[in-house]
């Protein structure tokens, strides 16, 4: 063995027995060199040698890091919902989810909160001062219906990059994402209507179905590849489906992206049956490598694509500024923006025009984006690390959020109420469903910093859950005893 090779073999040996975790940052060149009495190029090469077996990789200005394991993870299962409409429930879950989401005592590990604390947010920060101090009065007034022109600008511009070449004309601003799903639900649909969707999904547009009396129709999916078209081909056959609400890139909560042929024959299916999709891309721009996922609007040439997205989910939540391209529905969308709120608050309109116009939010998405790559490979090796053996994982490629399917024996509402007495809380499954399926699925987020604080919260989760799991066998072998 060549001395670069026993150095590569020694650091290889730290990895592997967590002395270097995945994430950490490895010795210099240097301090290996003074450590272990070798040259600068045989440090080099044993580096070198790491990362051809991809162990580590290289950021420049950075230094050397372990990288996670090239084993994929085992992936959740295709879901199987119901194979008729249901009625939404959940209400009570959710709520308590929505109470619990500035709760300073718990530890909130299943919050669909970015990182409010990069650097690169400080210049919003100043643009928003700014605006208040220069703008007399004027930011107390009401806006457009339709929202500021110079966001939607920024808007038509930034949609360029998923594949849609909108005007500003053809987007109207929302008071977040949440109001133009909500738009988009009450625009195409009268109480009792069936709206299909992908199976888990997204709470809050549940709870809209929920307001609004509409019937739930969900559809498997697969946690790579999606919604499964040919179930939906055989409900749209079977149902009188009033619309399809997706979330096709970096979902939530899944994770998966649809392939792009994939979307285009999801436009292309909506298009034979005559039926609106409303796509919820709040995530889409939070892609982990370039160039960013197109989004079902893309492929639109007929207005039946309702494309709702914002800023709340890159830049943060409390402005309240998100974005809808309502298509041919565009009169009835702003005569439902009008009932509900009206115009949406001026100033932080005004200032994320700014922080986009002069590149803030490009830089911000690069620095933010790189981040929650590092810290989902983290994740991801914890919960590998101190789940129950065979739990599934998501691979999410872009977003923060990750999706986790422990074993049928662990009911994670209950797990919760356990979790409480820790001041620990994460998002249990049955959120995402109008029944309450997937009882043995969480979400976690990877978003904030993954303090040593974080791994002992989710070394917890991970032993409760399989106490619950011992506890579940040990109550068997009692049954087949008696």
């Amino acid at each position: 063995m060549t001395r670069y090779e026993e150095v590569a073999s020694a650091l290889q040996e730290r990895i592997e027995h967590g002395i270097y975790r995945v994430g950490d940052r490895l010795p210099s060149i240097r301090a290996v060199c003074q450590e272990l009495g070798v040259s600068i190029s045989t440090a080099q090469e044993a580096y070198r040698q790491l990362m051809d077996v991809a162990l580590i990789e290289s950021r420049p200005k950075s230094g050397y890091f372990v990288l996670p394991s090239r084993v994929p993870p085992v992936l959740p299962s295709m879901s199987r919902p119901a194979q008729r409409p249901l009625d939404v429930s959940q209400w009570d879950q959710v709520l308590e989810l929505v109470a619990t989401q500035r709760d300073d005592a718990r530890l909130l590990l299943g919050r669909g909160v970015p990182n409010l604390e990069y650097e690169t947010l400080q210049p919003l920060s100043k643009i928003l001062a700014s605006l208040h101090r220069h703008n007399d009065l004027m930011g107390f007034n009401y806006d457009k219906l339709s929202g500021s022109p110079e966001l939607r600008q920024q808007v038509a511009r930034l949609a360029i990059a998923s594949g849609c070449l909108l005007h500003p004309d053809d987007i109207m601003v929302t008071t977040g994402c949440q109001e133009a799903l909500s738009i988009s639900l009450r625009t195409l649909t009268q109480p009792g209507d069936v709206v299909a969707v992908d199976s888990p999904s997204f709470y809050g547009t549940m709870q809209i179905l929920k307001a609004i009396g509409l019937k739930a129709l969900e559809i498997p999916t697969d946690p790579q590849t999606g919604i499964s078209l040919e179930a939906l081909e055989m409900a749209l056959e079977q149902w009188p489906i009033r619309a399809i609400q997706v979330t096709p890139t970096h979902n939530n909560p899944l994770g998966y992206t649809m392939p792009e042929a994939r979307k285009r024959a999801l436009f292309q299916l909506a298009q034979r049956f005559d039926v609106a999709i409303i796509e919820d891309d709040i995530y889409g721009d939070l892609a982990f490598s370039l160039p960013r996922p197109r989004t079902v609007k893309s492929f639109d040439d007929d207005g039946r694509v309702m494309l709702c997205s914002g800023f709340s989910k890159t830049v943060g939540p409390g402005l309240r500024v998100g974005w809808l391209a309502p298509g041919r529905y565009r009169d009835q969308a702003l005569h439902m923006k009008y009932v509900s709120t009206g115009a949406s608050a001026t100033l932080p309109q005004l200032a994320v025009a700014e922080f986009v116009a002069k590149g803030h939010y490009e830089r911000h998405l690069r620095y933010a984006t790189r981040q929650y790559q590092r810290q989902r490979d983290i994740m991801i090796s914890w919960v590998q690390r101190y789940f129950p053996e065979g739990s599934g994982i998501s691979y999410p490629q872009g977003s923060f959020l990750l999706w986790v399917e422990l074993p049928a024996a662990v009911d994670c509402v209950k797990l919760n109420e356990r979790l409480a007495k820790r001041a620990i809380h994460v998002a249990p499954g049955s959120l995402f469903s109008a029944s309450g399926k997937f009882r043995q699925c969480l979400r976690l987020n990877y978003a904030f910093t993954l303090t040593p604080v974080i791994e002992d919260a989710v070394r917890t989760v991970g032993e409760f859950a399989a106490d619950m799991v011992e506890e579940a066998q040990q109550h068997e072998h009692g049954l087949s005893a008696l």
